[in-house]
C-alpha cells in the first residue's frame, strides 16, 4: 500500500516538486537531542528532554516553549511596538494614535489606582435598581452588549445548515470555574481552586466596602448560584456532539418554553430583529427560565455584582487585579503576576487587534513566507488527496465526496486582505475602564451588524501576530496567520525537512479537523449534510474510536488521564498531519536524499521537526486544568502518539520490538 501511495504521490507532485527544490535554504543546526537515550522509547524526551530538563518557566508564565507559549516573546514584540508609539506623537486619528492611547491608558496605574472601583458603581447602581425578573433580564441583556455574559452568551456566525448566512447563536454561561466539572469534583486539587474561588469572590466584595461577614455570605449565595446553573451545562466532551449543539428554534417557541426569560423583549433590548436562532445547549436556557422563578431577586442581585466584579477586576485598581492573580495562582500555578505593559499589550491586541496587526506585519512579516507557504499548502492538499485515493476502507463513492471537499478549500496565510477599522472605538489616555468597555461595545455592534448578511469569507477570527493556526468548518477554510510563520515552525530558508516537519505538520493538521469527527460532518459548502454512505462512516467510526481507546490509555502527571473523547478530534489532526507533511516532504529533492545533517538523515530531521514544534513545558496546576479542560492532547503525546503509529517513523529510527513506542505494524492506528 505505501508503494502505491508513493507511485500516485510522485505523479501528484512532480511539478510541485521543482518549485521546491529551487528555494535557496540554510543549515539549521539541530541542537540539544540526548543521544544518551532510546528514539524509540520516548521520541519526545529523545529530541526536547536536555531543554526540558534545563528550561525555567519565567515566574509571571504558566509555561515555556512553542506553540501558545509563543505568544509570550510575541508580546514582547507588540510590546516594543506599544512602546515606542505611546512616547511618540503621532498623526490625529491614525491608528497609531488610537492603540498608542489605550495602551497608555492601560499603563497609567496612578489614575486607575486613584478610581478604585468607582468605575464600577454605576453597574452596581442599575443592579441595585432591580426590582423583579424583567428588570433582572434587562441588566443582563445591557451587560452582555459590554461583553459581560453574565446569564446569556451569544454569538454570530454561520448557520450550520445554511453557511451562507449569519445568524444568532446563544450558549450556555453563567459560571465563573474553568468547567461544569469543577464544581461537582470532590478531588483535592479541585477542592484547592473552589476554596479559592469563593475567597476571590469574597475578597471582592470586600474590597467594595462589605464586612467580612456579609462578604463570605454574598460569596456564598453567588457560587450556589452559579453551581446550579452549572449542573445544566453540557461537559466539555458533550460540546463536540455538532448534531446535538444545533438547535434552530423559532422565537415564538421560545417564548412559550421560556417565559421567564420574555424572549421577544430580550431580543429587542440585544438590537436583534429575528425569528429564529440557534440555541446551542436548551438544557441550559431551560434551567435559567426555572431559576429565575425559585431563587429570590435580591439573591441574583448579588450573583450579578459577584460576576461583575470577575468580569472587571483587571480593569480596577491595584487591590482587585491583586485579588484576581491571587486566584489565577492556585488554579494555573502562575508565580508572579505578568509586567502591566505584558498584561497591556495582550487587552490592546484583544482589542484592537487588527490595528496593532498592521504594525506587526509591517515590521516582522516577511512577503516571500507567505509565497512560500501557498507552496506548502498545495503540497499538502495534494498530499492529502493521494492518502485519500488509497484508503483500504473507504469506498470509491465517498472517496469522490472526500476529494471534492478538499478540492473546495481554501487558505488564508499570514493576514487578511482586508483590515478591520476601529473608528467607533472611543479612546482616552485617562479613561482605561471606559476604553475597555467600548472596545467591547464595538465588538458587539461589529457581530450584531452581521445578523441575517452573508457570511464575509475574508473574515478573520485570530490576530495575525498570533502563534496559531485553525480551521473553520462553516467556510471549509484553514488559516494560518503570521504569527505561526516562525522558528521552530516555519523558517524561510531552512530545509525542507525541517519546514515540512514543522509548518508541513501543522497544515496537514489543519486540513485534517475537516475531516475529524467534527469536521466530517459538513459538506464542501460547510453545511451540517451526510455526505457519507452509512458503511463508509460506520469504519470511520471505529476508526476515530481506536483513537480515543489509545488516548486514554496516555497518562500525565503520573496518573492523570488524558480524555480521549475530549482530544480525538485534535489526535485524529496530529496523526494525520504528520502522515500527510511526510508524504508531501516525501516528493521533495532533500525527501528523495539520504545526505546526513549534524549526524540525521532527511527523515530523521523531519521527525526531530516534529517533535520540536511541540517543545513546551508548563506547570503542574497549569497542565492538570489543561488536560480537563483542553481538546489538546499534551505535548508530549503530540509528538509520541502520533508517532508511535507511523511506520517510517519506525524505520527512520530503527524502532525494535523492545522499544517502549513500539506496537506491532496490525495496531498501528491509521484514520486518514
Amino acid at each position: 500500500m505505501i508503494r502505491l501511495l508513493y507511485f500516485s504521490l510522485v505523479l501528484l507532485l512532480a511539478a510541485a516538486c521543482q518549485k521546491i527544490s529551487d528555494t535557496d535554504t540554510k543549515h539549521v543546526a539541530l541542537t540539544g537531542i540526548d543521544l544518551s537515550k532510546t528514539p524509540g522509547d520516548d521520541f519526545f524526551t529523545y529530541v526536547n528532554g536536555i531543554w526540558y530538563d534545563t528550561i525555567q518557566i519565567p515566574a509571571s508564565q504558566t509555561g515555556v516553549g512553542s506553540y501558545s507559549f509563543l505568544n509570550f516573546p510575541q508580546r514582547i514584540r507588540l510590546q516594543g511596538i506599544l512602546d515606542s508609539l505611546s512616547k511618540s506623537k503621532n498623526p490625529s486619528g491614525s491608528i497609531e494614535e488610537k492603540v498608542a492611547d489605550f495602551y497608555a491608558s492601560g499603563m497609567d496605574t496612578t489614575a486607575i489606582n486613584n478610581r478604585g472601583y468607582e468605575p464600577l458603581k454605576p453597574v452596581f447602581s442599575r443592579i441595585d435598581g432591580i426590582s423583579d425578573i424583567p428588570s433582572l433580564v434587562v441588566m443582563a441583556v445591557e451587560e452582555l452588549k459590554v461583553g459581560n455574559t453574565s446569564l446569556m452568551g451569544f454569538y454570530v456566525g454561520p448557520d450550520d445548515k445554511q453557511s451562507t448566512v449569519n445568524i444568532a447563536h446563544f450558549y450556555q454561561t453563567g459560571i465563573g470555574l474553568p468547567e461544569r466539572d469543577y464544581y461537582f469534583k470532590t478531588d483535592s486539587s479541585t477542592l484547592a481552586i473552589q476554596i479559592a474561588y469563593k475567597q476571590y469572590l469574597t475578597t471582592l466584595f470586600a474590597l467594595t466596602g462589605s464586612d467580612s461577614t456579609q462578604a463570605k455570605k454574598s460569596a456564598g449565595v453567588a457560587y450556589e448560584i452559579e453551581k446550579q446553573l452549572a449542573a445544566a451545562h453540557r461537559t466539555n466532551i458533550e460540546l463536540r456532539d455538532v448534531q446535538a449543539n444545533y438547535n434552530k428554534v423559532a422565537v415564538s417557541d421560545l417564548s412559550k418554553k421560556h417565559p421567564n426569560l420574555g424572549w421577544t423583549t430580550l431580543l429587542n433590548n440585544l438590537g436583534l430583529q429575528v425569528d429564529s436562532l440557534n440555541m446551542g445547549q436548551p438544557p441550559y436556557y431551560e434551567k435559567l427560565n426555572a431559576l429565575l422563578k425559585t431563587i429570590p431577586v435580591n439573591d441574583w442581585k448579588v450573583y450579578l455584582k459577584a460576576n461583575a466584579l470577575s468580569t472587571y477586576a483587571n480593569w480596577l485598581s491595584q487591590p482587585f487585579v491583586d485579588a484576581s492573580f491571587a486566584y489565577t495562582k492556585i488554579l494555573t500555578g502562575q508565580a508572579v503576576k505578568k509586567t502591566r505593559a505584558e498584561e497591556m499589550t495582550q487587552v490592546v491586541d484583544q482589542s484592537l487587534g487588527h490595528a496593532l496587526a498592521q504594525l506587526y506585519v509591517k515590521k516582522y512579516f516577511p512577503e516571500e513566507a507567505k509565497k512560500r507557504m501557498v507552496v506548502l499548502v498545495d503540497n499538502l492538499k495534494k498530499a492529502f488527496e493521494a492518502r485519500i485515493n488509497n484508503l483500504d476502507w473507504m469506498s470509491d463513492s465517498t472517496k469522490t465526496k472526500a476529494k471534492e471537499k478538499l478540492g473546495a478549500f481554501s487558505e488564508k496565510i499570514g493576514y487578511p486582505d482586508k483590515w478591520r477599522e476601529y473608528s467607533k472605538v472611543e479612546v482616552k489616555r485617562n479613561t482605561y475602564f471606559e476604553n475597555c468597555l467600548s472596545a467591547n461595545k464595538n465588538e458587539y455592534l461589529y457581530s450584531l451588524a452581521k445578523v441575517g448578511k452573508p457570511v464575509d469569507r475574508t473574515e478573520w477570527h485570530t490576530t495575525p501576530p498570533t502563534v496559531t493556526a485553525y480551521n473553520n468548518p462553516p467556510l471549509n477554510e484553514i488559516v494560518f496567520p503570521a504569527g505561526i510563520l516562525q522558528s521552530p515552525y516555519f523558517d524561510l530558508y531552512a530545509d525542507d525537512a525541517l519546514n515540512y516537519g514543522g509548518i508541513g505538520m501543522v497544515i496537514g493538521h489543519e486540513i485534517t479537523h475537516s475531516f475529524d469527527d467534527q469536521g466530517a460532518q459538513y459538506d464542501k459548502e460547510g453545511n451540517v449534510k451526510n455526505w457519507w454512505t452509512k458503511q463508509d462512516y460506520e469504519k470511520f467510526k471505529a476508526r476515530t474510536g481506536q483513537v480515543i481507546d489509545q488516548y486514554n490509555s496516555f497518562t500525565v502527571l503520573d496518573s492523570m488521564p488524558i480524555k480521549g473523547a475530549l482530544t480525538v478530534g485534535e489526535n485524529t489532526a496530529d496523526m494525520a498531519g504528520v502522515a500527510i507533511a511526510y508524504d508531501a516532504f516525501k516528493l521533495t529533492a532533500q525527501g528523495q536524499d539520504t545526505t546526513k545533517l549534524d549526524g540525521f538523515t532527511p527523515d530523521q530531521r523531519f521527525f526531530i521537526s516534529v517533535a520540536r514544534i511541540w517543545r513546551v513545558k508548563t506547570r503542574d496546576e497549569f497542565l492538570r486544568m489543561y488536560v480537563n479542560t483542553n481538546p489538546h492532547s499534551p505535548a508530549k503525546w503530540r509528538v509520541n502518539g502520533p508517532l508511535m503509529n507511523f511506520t517510517p517513523f519506525y524505520k527512520a529510527f530503527n524502532l525494535q520490538a523492545t522499544d517502549k513506542m513500539y506496537k506491532p505494524e496490525k495496531e498501528r492506528i491509521t484514520v486518514w
